[in-house]
């Protein structure tokens, strides 16, 4: 009976999840031991665990991993200093993808750095800009108009009064 309150204390869930304390680590480890049934408890758990990991997994897009092996390469590669002893080939190859990198943003250039900026972030800053006054201009209009109406109702709150003290 005390194995069946160990295995639903969810000391064994901490565990797998690798949440646990090394303290929750090492009893866990003594539990295995010891307990067989406890062991097997903690084996299905791991199991279905990786099952549910499994069928909840999203596929990477294709293509992703020849992506990641490049980047992976070209910081290998800028690490090791090589691109002194490069061939012309591969300087060429260079040149071309920097022109393909040159046509995607556009270079700002500060006192003594470059920042780049994507040249579709262009339209958003120019769509912010034209918002920007479309609600200023809004906000003008209306505060004129409440203005406008302010000083209607103090006309017409006088008019009252003048109504009333002349019955």
């Amino acid at each position: 009976m005390e194995i069946k309150k160990l295995i639903d204390s969810g000391l064994m869930e901490t565990y797998v999840m690798g949440v646990a304390t090394d303290d929750e680590v090492q009893q866990v480890l003594l539990l295995k031991k010891q307990y067989p049934e406890f062991d097997e408890a903690l084996t299905k758990l791991e199991l279905d665990m990786e099952i549910l990991a499994q069928s909840m997994a999203v596929p990477p897009p294709p293509g992703i991993l020849s992506k990641i092996e490049q980047e992976v390469n070209e910081i290998k590669l800028r690490e090791q200093n090589l691109d002194r002893y490069t061939s012309p080939e591969h300087k060429y190859q260079q040149a071309e993808q920097e022109k393909v990198k040159q046509g995607r943003y556009i270079e700002v250039e500060s006192e003594s750095n470059q920042m780049r900026i994507h040249k579709a972030w262009r339209w958003v800053f120019a769509a912010v800009f034209v918002l920007g006054k479309i609600f200023l201009g809004f906000a003008i209009y209306f505060y004129l108009e409440n203005r406008q109406a302010q000083e209607q109702i103090k006309d017409l709150k006088l008019e009252i009064k003048d109504i009333r003290s002349i019955r």
